[in-house]
């Protein structure tokens, strides 16, 4: 149905085959015009493609990048270059602009040259042949000198021409919508020119391609990578997308997917690559999952890597003090002036650490660690010791706030050591109140023979831990619920200590009683009961269990050291 008022170059209407259901490059969601590619028939422009030299350092002697490793090392060589001359130079000339295409870079996650400037990239001019036949691609070598380059980095090598339609550009492209809609002279004439550097050339007549076929004929990461850095330079995110699917789908290595996070600021930013760095970030945090295992890989990471890692819920540490250490540590090692390294874990790693966790002997230490701020140790050990201080009901609300954020500070990581609440006094005896909650699914794990250990406690300077476990009944032979308590081991120091284990029931909710005792420790000795609530383990993980309160076993054990 033909809308009359509809306006070809509105972007409200264009654009739409953006986001088409099913995805812009979905098969059969856009119209394939690649029989009208470079067809004089189908096409009204012509477009002029000016390539010149690279810069000496990024000449590759013709040889392509042919791995991830050489397009990285290209990439950076470039990245050089654009640091030398302005990607946006304008060239002055009697009766016509030329402004240069060249794609910008970023390192380090800043953008170079005048990302708020609207990219005019043409030169219009009278064409001197119109009926000249151009069906085919046209390709015109500059004769001068090629020496000439190291004087005049805007020696073209060589010219191509095509036939183009502006309606099948604009529709794909604001950048190409603006070149052809902006209102000027220039506007209204058939030609138009482009000029880029040679090693771009391969990728901007991919893309091209890809305008009117919806589809690429190169499969390789590498080349890929070319196109997707074209396609955000053109503003193409049909083809990032594109791309973006293609090599999500191929092998992911440590090396592709740190090079994936290390991409241009523009390029990461964009929405169609979301999925593309998301993969990459997944990636990696299950490469380096455990981090004692691969230490000093992931102490090699760089910060895009290290962020990627400790960003996640799954991470196999003992508690989120080694996670913190490993920060410092990380930090100490990439960033050793102390101005730098405040500075990276004030704004980027900081976050990452999930300092409600932290046990309050790690959390003093904060406030006198000179690698952070004094101001910001205070903020982020005040809001811990807020968070602990908060109903069991609140933590989880405060958790599920922050479910689908990016710095997760109230959702509790996989911990080898169970996180525990501890409440401890001096007088009139020195003794502590520990309090540790397990899920129902935890709980579930241990069966046949498992076991889970809580963080360490301290009482009278000395380390203790809990232990739960299932294990059979001497008695009667069946499996059972088991509770210990044990102390770190540490030299030969003994001490006397009346111990006594709860845990809430219904209907009351309230702890009860379970079991009392005394016990002389020495390093590495632990005492307990087998069976804390005396029934067997099916009983106890039956539905209508009577410890299980909204999922959650809540278990108590109170400590004092004997006179």
């Amino acid at each position: 149905m033909r809308v009359p008022s509809a306006d070809l170059f509105d972007p409200r209407t264009i654009m739409d085959s953006d986001y088409s259901p099913g995805g812009p490059d979905a098969p059969g969601s856009d119209p394939d015009f690649a029989f009208a590619f470079n067809d004089s028939n189908f096409s009204d422009r012509v477009l002029r493609i000016e390539i010149i030299p690279d810069l000496p350092e990024t000449k590759s002697d013709g040889d392509p990048c042919t791995s991830i490793a050489d397009w990285v090392r290209n990439r950076k060589r470039r990245r050089e270059d654009i640091k030398k001359e302005n990607a946006a130079e304008v060239i002055g000339q009697s009766e016509e602009q030329i402004i240069n295409c060249n794609m910008p870079d970023t390192e380090d996650g800043v953008a170079y040259e005048n990302q708020d400037e609207e990219p005019m990239a043409m030169i219009e001019e009278s064409p001197t042949d119109p009926d000249g036949n151009l069906n085919q691609l046209g390709e015109d070598v500059d004769n001068g000198n090629d020496s000439s380059w190291n004087m005049d980095c805007s020696t073209v090598l060589r010219v191509k021409t095509l036939h183009i339609s502006s309606p099948i550009l604009a529709a794909k492209s604001p950048f190409f919508y603006k070149l052809f809609s902006n209102g000027m002279r220039e506007s209204e004439q058939r030609h138009v020119t482009l000029r880029i550097h040679a090693s771009e050339e391969a990728a901007l007549m991919d893309l091209l391609n890809f305008m009117y076929s919806h589809t690429l004929s190169t499969t390789t990461p590498t080349a890929l990578l070319d196109v997707l850095m074209a396609a955000d330079k053109f503003e193409v995110a049909s083809c990032m997308r594109y791309c973006s699917r293609l090599l999500r789908n191929l092998p992911m290595t440590c090396e592709s997917a740190l090079l994936y996070l290390d991409l241009p600021s523009t390029v990461l930013m964009a929405e169609a690559v979301q999925p593309l760095t998301d993969a990459a970030k997944q990636f990696l945090a299950a490469q380096y999952k455990d981090i004692n295992k691969f230490q000093e890989e992931v102490l090699n990471l760089p910060l895009a890597g290290i962020e990627a890692v400790l960003s996640s819920d799954d991470l196999q540490v003992a508690s989120e003090d080694a996670v913190y250490d490993f920060v410092l540590k990380w930090a100490r090692t990439h960033y050793p002036r102390l101005e730098d390294r405040r500075e990276i874990l004030a704004t980027r790693l900081g976050r990452l650490i999930r300092f409600p966790f932290m046990t309050c002997r790690k959390l003093k230490k904060v406030l006198s660690c000179n690698d952070f701020d004094p101001e910001l140790a205070s903020k982020v050990v005040l809001e811990a010791l807020f968070f602990k201080g908060e109903a069991p009901y609140r933590q989880r609300v405060l958790a599920a706030e922050e479910a689908n954020s990016t710095y997760r500070r109230f959702v509790e990581r996989a911990y080898k050591y169970r996180p525990v609440k501890v409440v401890e006094f001096e007088i009139p005896r020195q003794q502590c109140v520990v309090y540790l909650d397990l899920k129902r699914e935890e709980c579930a794990h241990l069966f046949p023979a498992g076991r889970v250990y809580s963080q360490a406690f301290h009482l009278g300077g000395q380390g203790f831990f809990l232990s739960a476990h299932c294990n059979m009944d001497q008695q009667s032979s069946f499996h059972c619920f088991g509770l210990f308590l044990g102390m770190q081991e540490k030299g030969s120091v003994s001490f006397a200590v009346d111990y006594e284990f709860a845990a809430r029931s219904k209907p009351t909710e309230e702890y009860v009683s379970k079991y009392k005792g005394n016990y002389t420790f020495t390093g590495g000795k632990a005492v307990g009961y087998r069976n804390l609530f005396g029934i067997p383990w099916t009983a106890f993980m039956a539905d209508d269990s009577l410890y299980f309160i909204n999922g959650i076993l809540h278990l108590r054990a109170e400590l004092t050291i004997r006179q």
